[in-house]
């Protein structure tokens, strides 16, 4: 014998979709003759939600629940009335228990875009066990993220309550990145990392166990314009002046850091990959340098012959420390930006020039380290080594075999993990490389043959 009785109202009527959709004034509620204890509360906003209202004898109270928001394709009226009979359906206990968990949804439903970002940003952060053994961050770009998230999306949409940001929202702030009006300069770049990131978010935020949103509004947003991938390379003039004006004595940016510019043309390294570089990492009798996993892009142990240009580099610069390029205390590496900014140069707040950029200062037309990554891969390119070859020096995965037949993808990320192999043809390319530099910069004779 059930104890749930619904409530009738004498104004009810048959409740209908066009019911569902008209434009009212004030909050208005619908009461459904067809299926007492349903009703639709209708706002002046243009939304219509449907609840189930009923009394429950054995407390004496009268209780309701939200079934969802009216939706002419996805919930309509008979989707609702459905909803009802397998309500009534339900013993008492199930009911109230179905009512507590729909309002813990609704609580969570009332959370705010800057409150569910902290605590994504501390999902992402918190350390986990790695395939590599390793403790590290859940999400290993979670930083980037972090800063994507907090400048972009949370001074926008930031006190908004999550569930009601729409795709509208999304695709204006987009827009408005991309026009310059949100976030600083006009770009599309920057537009795409904020989409990223609030997708992301929001799909997180959807998952069962969170439920702080229904669903994601980062879906069939309109296509940013198409990125074009920087063409910089340094040309033969600009490298011999850029390699002897880093030998200056009156740059006002440190001898490592100068030192780190030249090995990062040289190796061909990103500059998160050979800043960090320790002692213990460097191979003196086979040459070679070993870049543990954690530090490089794609997660892989990356095992980099050295060149003896590369050899002269680091020895200078190591000297008696235990890192190769170590900052100004001398106990840890430079920071990550240091040879960015060292080319750049810094600003203070008030846009005027801080320290000069060595590319300012040498008169060379601006570049960044990853251009030198391109130089030293386009330079390469024109002396016919190969392009295999060249890519492994990239740390991009070869794709493709000795005689140029596609690899399956799984074969070299699964099967084959030699490594000597990979080195003796990284080396075919990087010893030629360093004797077109030494030409380049004309540093042949026994004397120049320092890296200064």
């Amino acid at each position: 014998m059930t104890t749930i009785t619904t409530t009738t109202k004498r104004s009810s009527v048959v409740l209908t979709d066009r019911i569902c959709q008209r434009h009212v004034t004030e909050r208005t509620k619908v009461y459904d003759r067809k299926c007492p204890g349903l009703y639709a509360s209708i706002l002046p906003a243009g939304t219509a939600t449907f609840n189930f209202k009923f009394t429950d004898k054995q407390t004496g109270k009268q209780r309701s629940t939200v079934l969802g928001v009216y939706n002419p394709e996805t919930f309509t009226v008979d989707d609702a009335r459905s909803k009802v009979y397998a309500l009534k359906a339900m013993t008492p206990a199930a009911l109230v228990a179905q009512l507590r968990q729909t309002k813990v949804v609704k609580i969570a439903r009332g959370k705010t875009v800057a409150e569910i970002v902290e605590e994504r940003i501390t999902w992402m952060g918190a350390k986990v066990l790695k395939r590599d053994g390793e403790m590290r961050p859940r999400i290993e770009s979670w930083e980037g993220v972090t800063r994507h998230l907090r400048n972009f999306v949370v001074p926008r949409l930031g006190k908004m309550i999550a569930s009601e940001v729409t795709k509208h929202h999304i695709a204006t702030l987009s827009n408005d990145i991309v026009a310059g009006k949100h976030g600083g300069k006009a770009s599309v770049a920057n537009a795409r990392h904020m989409r990223r990131a609030a997708s992301g978010l929001f799909n997180w935020a959807a998952e069962a166990g969170r439920d702080y949103v229904s669903a994601s509004p980062c879906i069939n947003l309109p296509k940013l314009d198409e990125e074009h991938p920087r063409t910089r390379v340094l040309s033969a003039d600009e490298i011999r002046v850029f390699w002897h004006g880093l030998g200056r004595t009156d740059l006002p940016w440190d001898r490592t850091t100068r030192l780190a510019l030249k090995f990062a043309l040289v190796t061909m390294l990103r500059s998160g990959e050979l800043l960090p570089i320790h002692r213990d990492e460097i191979n003196t009798s086979e040459g070679t340098v070993d870049i543990p996993a954690n530090r490089v892009k794609k997660r892989r142990i990356i095992n980099q012959p050295l060149s003896d240009l590369a050899l002269e580099i680091i020895r200078e610069a190591m000297g008696n420390y235990d890192y190769a390029f170590t900052g100004r205390f001398g106990n840890a590496p430079l920071a990550r930006q240091a040879m960015s900014g060292a080319l750049k140069g810094t600003k203070h707040k008030n846009g005027k020039v801080k320290t000069p950029g060595i590319c300012d200062l040498l008169g060379l037309k601006p570049f960044t380290t990853h251009d030198l990554r391109r130089t030293a891969a386009t330079m390469c390119g024109e002396l016919g080594l190969s392009e295999a070859g060249i890519s492994l020096c990239l740390d991009h995965q070869a794709n493709k075999d000795e005689h140029g037949k596609p690899l399956p993808a799984v074969t070299n990320r699964v099967y084959n993990l030699a490594t000597r192999n990979r080195v003796l043809r990284k080396r075919e390319v990087l010893d030629p490389w360093a004797a077109e530099l030494r030409r380049i910069i004309g540093a042949a004779d026994a004397e120049m043959r320092m890296a200064a």
